[in-house]
């Protein structure tokens, strides 16, 4: 019998673009296939006039709606789960750029834009989208919006929050909020636009967003820093904020570890120096509007009195863009070593810059003391205190064996960051993987807030039921 959601469906969009749910194959797990589910029924509305529409049928037949972008994400956000009453809603179709004023150096997209599609259009007016990270080339702008992405020039331009001034999103009734306003001042009442983003699709579905845009950097100057401590890091960060001011767009933290493990996994990497004889590394990037010679200049000086200082032991600059390209690729490569080396317990966390240095001490040693052996893969944003904590198996351990010890090794990572004033989810957000850990980390009061914006927004449990928050609290 033709379930008459569907068949409304059909009606709506075209038998091509609504489908039984299993029509939507392997977009009904997560990216890393941990979390299967199913749908009843998958749809890839044009505009979003239609995917309102969609809403009010789902809202009509008692369905619920998973909205998906580019299912890139880590936290399984965009996945259905196992009960099969929800609407798999991809924005893939959706992906035009209405316009682009570069006069108000503004970006208007829809939300199933690829990021880097974003980026191109941006950089064909002279401008810069400066969101960057390592799935560019697959993710969707909707979620990057949905979870606040960050990348690698937080430091500079901010998370993905700061980087949007307007929004269109279609609520839980199946009505359009046209929000879509290139204003940097607007104090009109609540900032719905920052309650959307972040919100995983469980508040509303982003539509369409309108974007800053930045002057087109003329010139980059590249380079890896060597130190000893963390602490010695975060003291080279300060050093380099006074010497670069605004300039320092790039701060990325990796372990000597990470490094040598990319260069094994990837034969061709060149390494920035021969030996890695430091326990830590950095990479920097300094862009401005000056000359490439002058950029350059100006990073070589500030380096050179880190040196002086003792705030560095080495560094290694980039004399050429293809040099600048192949140092950049080392830290774009840092998690697909990783995973060809096998899989690890991965912990997107941030911290106080303050707290870091001690938090790493701890957790190093709770966890050598529970879980002998374990190998540390330690990288990030460390100008913005995020630090992908990344724990490995003992040699001769299995993969399996060392994954099944997940709980009880995250719960030392995560209560150890929590105790040092951090957050267990720094850029990938909540999803269903984190989700039943909120309640060991937030208060009673926190939660209670999030749940009453749930269900003001949302008093049907519609959108992307089973993420972000549980409804009724754990017992």
């Amino acid at each position: 019998m033709t379930d008459p959601l569907l068949g409304a469906l059909v009606g709506l969009l075209g038998a091509r673009y609504a489908e039984p749910g299993a029509a939507a194959g392997e977009r009904l797990a997560d990216k890393h296939r941990r979390y299967h589910g199913q749908a009843r029924a998958y749809v890839r509305p044009a505009n979003t006039d239609e995917v309102a529409a969609v809403v009010r049928l789902c809202k009509a037949f008692d369905a619920s709606v998973v909205v998906q972008g580019g299912n890139t994400g880590l936290m399984a956000a965009a996945t259905p789960d196992a009960s099969g009453r929800s609407v798999l809603l991809s924005l893939e179709r959706m992906n035009r750029v209405r316009e682009v004023d570069s006069a108000n150096d503004t970006l208007t997209a829809e939300a199933g834009c690829i990021l880097r599609h974003v980026q191109q259009a941006a950089a064909g007016v002279g401008r810069l989208f400066p969101l960057s990270l390592g799935a560019e080339g697959s993710c969707t702008l909707g979620g990057n919006l949905g979870t606040n992405a960050g990348g690698t020039a937080v430091l500079r331009y901010g998370n993905t929050r700061e980087l949007c001034l307007g929004l269109e999103v279609v609520t839980a009734e199946g009505e359009i909020w046209h929000g879509l306003r290139g204003l940097r001042k607007d104090n009109t009442g609540y900032a719905l636009r920052d309650l959307y983003i972040g919100s995983e699709g469980t508040l509303g579905i982003i539509t369409a967003a309108t974007l800053k845009l930045f002057p087109q950097p003329s010139a980059r100057a590249t380079a890896y820093v060597a130190f000893g401590s963390l602490a010695q890091g975060i003291a080279l960060l300060s050093h380099l904020r006074a010497g670069l001011s605004a300039g320092l767009t790039g701060f990325e933290l990796m372990s000597a570890a990470c490094l040598a493990l990319v260069g094994q996994q990837f034969p061709g990497s060149v390494l920035p120096f021969p030996r890695l004889q430091a326990p830590w590394y950095a990479l920097l990037e300094l862009s401005g509007y000056a000359s490439q010679g002058e950029a350059q200049a100006q990073l070589q000086q500030v380096l050179e009195s880190a040196l002086e200082q003792g705030l560095i032991s080495d560094a290694s600059l980039a004399q050429s863009l293809a040099q600048s390209e192949a140092m950049w690729q080392l830290r774009e490569n840092m998690s697909e070593a990783q995973a060809r080396e096998g899989r690890n317990m991965k912990h997107d966390i941030s911290l106080p810059l303050s707290r870091l240095e001690a938090f790493v001490a701890s957790t190093e040693q709770q966890l050598a003391e529970q879980f002998p052996g374990v190998r540390h893969y330690t990288f990030g944003h460390l100008g913005d205190g995020n630090l992908h904590y990344n724990v490995a198996a003992p040699l001769g351990m299995s993969s399996e064996a060392h994954m099944a010890r997940y709980a009880a090794l995250s719960q030392v990572v995560h209560d150890n960051a929590h105790a040092h004033g951090g957050s267990i989810s720094a850029e990938h957000g909540i999803g269903q993987r984190k989700r039943d850990l909120l309640p060991r980390y937030k208060s009673a009061v926190e939660l209670q807030l999030m749940r009453r914006l749930k269900q003001a927004l949302d008093p049907d449990n519609r959108l992307n039921p089973g993420k972000v928050i549980a409804l009724e609290p754990t017992p």
